[in-house]
């Protein structure tokens, strides 16, 4: 799970961040250094591993969020929000992470008001209002829907 509101531990390294949570997996240490390097080296955070995690940028943050999620192995990841308070090449970083994620088999539920990035790597939309699926389809299907574009996208909406 990948929340919203920031979830790392600010006062932390970026490479304490993630030890924090491969620490409650009970294996090696062997095993959890080899974990770190991985997930360090999969994001793209090496060269972050000693950077304390409150200077990290907002796309930065967020991948580190995303490996401390991936600590686990877990078969599918909630993303809360995952392109909030990212600069656009963040957000082109993040699409591609989590079409990496995808490619692996990992299942990806993602909330996002940002519509756009979101449609543009998902397999299927739904647009969901006070607890109700309103639409649901492809991306294609949701950015084409009249129903869509009236109560959520606007008229102007293309992918």
């Amino acid at each position: 799970y990948l929340p919203q509101e920031p979830s790392i531990f600010r006062r932390l390294s970026v490479e304490q961040n993630i030890m924090a949570i491969l620490e409650t997996l009970k294996i090696p240490a062997s095993e959890c250094a080899e974990r770190l390097e991985e997930l360090l080296d999969e994001l793209g955070i090496s060269h972050l591993r000693k950077t304390q995690s409150s200077a990290l940028s907002g796309g930065e943050r967020r991948r580190l969020e995303i490996a401390r999620a991936l600590v686990v192995a877990p078969r599918f990841i909630l993303l809360d929000e995952p392109f909030a308070g990212v600069d656009p090449i963040a957000v082109l970083d993040i699409q591609s992470i989590i079409s990496q994620l995808k490619a692996r088999g990992i299942g990806i539920l993602i909330t996002d008001h940002n519509v756009r990035e979101t449609l543009g790597i998902c397999d299927r939309a739904y647009i969901v209002n006070a607890g109700r699926v309103l639409e649901e389809g492809a991306p294609e299907e949701i950015a084409a829907s009249k129903k869509a574009r009236e109560i959520y996208l606007g008229e102007r909406f293309s992918l």
